[in-house]
C-alpha cells in the first residue's frame, strides 16, 4: 500500500518471557479443535511450569493446542505482570523473577480480572496505532491521536482497577472511528470496494479472488480457500480466519489484521503480509 509505514507496536506484542503466565491461568477453554482438554478460569494449565513457562511451547500445534498458538494478549499480560511488580496489587510469590509455583496466581485474582479488560484496550491500541501509520487518512489523524491517548490512560488505570473501566462505550467510539479510517483508506478510483461484512464464507472457494479493498469485517472465513487471493487493502477487522488457506495470498496493506488471525490461518513463504506482522513459525 502506497504510503504504508512499518507500524511501531512492539509494546502491544505478547512477550511471554515478561509475563507470569496470566493467559495460562486466568482464561478458560473447552476441549475442541483448538484445545486438547477442558480448563476452567483460574485453573493453571497442566503444561504451565513453575517458572511460568509453557512445557510444550515448541510443539503446541502438534500437541493439540493450536488455540494457544493463535492467542495474542496484545501485550496485556506483561503490562499487568509489571503492575504486580510495581505494587499495583498483591504480588504472586517470586513474580519479579518468574520463579513462583503456578498456584500463586490464584492468590492474585485482581490480575485475572484485569487481563480481559486490558487485553481489549490493548487490541484497540493496536488498531489505532496502525491507523495512525496510514498515509491515506490525514483528516482523521487528530481524532485518532486523541482516541489513542484516551485508551492508553484507560489501559493504565485498568491494570489495578479493572472494575472501574467500562470497555463497551470505548469500543463503540473507537469502532466508529475505525470505520471512517477504513472507508478513507480503502477508497479506489477504478471500482467501488465490495462489501462482505459479516458474510459467511466458511469453506468457500475463493482461490485467486480479487478482494482488493473489500470490506470483510466480521466475515466468517473458517477453512476458506484463499490461495493466491488478492486481499490488498481489504478490511479484515474481526474476520475469522481459522484454518483459512492463505497460501500465496497477497495481504499487503490489509487493514486491522492481527497476529491472532494470522496465527490461526495457514500460509506459506509466498504469502505477503502487511508491514509489522511477522510470518507464523508453523507456516510452510
Amino acid at each position: 500500500m502506497a504510503g504504508e509505514t512499518t507500524v511501531a507496536r512492539e509494546h502491544l506484542r505478547a512477550d511471554c518471557s515478561s509475563c507470569v503466565g496470566l493467559c495460562c491461568v486466568a482464561l478458560p477453554f473447552t476441549r475442541s479443535a483448538d484445545f486438547g482438554f477442558d480448563k476452567a478460569a483460574g485453573e493453571p494449565c497442566r503444561h504451565l511450569g513453575a517458572d511460568f513457562g509453557c512445557g510444550i511451547h515448541e510443539r503446541l500445534r502438534e500437541a493439540g493446542m493450536p488455540g494457544c498458538v493463535a492467542f495474542d494478549c496484545f501485550g496485556a499480560g506483561q503490562r499487568i505482570s509489571r503492575g504486580a511488580g510495581s505494587g499495583t496489587g498483591p504480588v504472586p510469590a517470586g513474580a519479579g523473577g518468574r520463579a513462583a509455583p503456578t498456584g500463586a496466581l490464584a492468590r492474585a485474582p485482581w490480575m485475572s480480572a484485569a487481563l480481559p479488560v486490558v487485553r481489549q484496550l490493548h487490541e484497540l491500541l493496536w488498531y489505532l496505532t496502525e491507523s495512525l501509520s496510514l498515509a491515506g487518512v490525514p483528516s482523521l489523524r487528530a481524532r485518532l491521536q486523541e482516541a489513542l491517548e484516551d485508551v492508553e490512560r484507560l489501559a493504565a488505570a485498568a491494570v489495578g482497577r479493572p472494575a472501574d473501566v467500562d470497555v463497551g462505550p470505548v469500543r463503540v467510539h473507537v469502532g466508529a472511528l475505525l470505520t471512517a479510517v477504513s472507508q478513507e483508506a480503502r477508497g479506489r478510483e477504478d471500482a467501488v470496494p465490495a462489501s462482505h461484512a459479516r458474510a459467511d464464507f466458511a469453506g468457500a472457494t475463493l482461490a485467486g479472488a480479487d478482494l482488493r479493498c473489500a470490506d470483510l469485517r466480521g466475515a466468517c472465513l473458517i477453512a476458506a480457500d484463499l490461495r493466491d487471493a488478492d486481499l490488498r487493502r481489504a478490511d479484515l477487522l474481526g474476520a475469522d480466519l481459522r484454518d483459512a488457506d492463505l497460501t500465496g495470498a497477497n495481504l499487503t496493506g490489509a487493514l486491522f489484521l492481527t497476529r491472532s488471525q494470522v496465527g490461526a490461518a495457514r500460509g506459506d513463504a509466498r504469502t505477503r503480509l502487511p508491514a509489522g506482522l511477522e510470518r507464523p513459525a508453523h507456516w510452510s
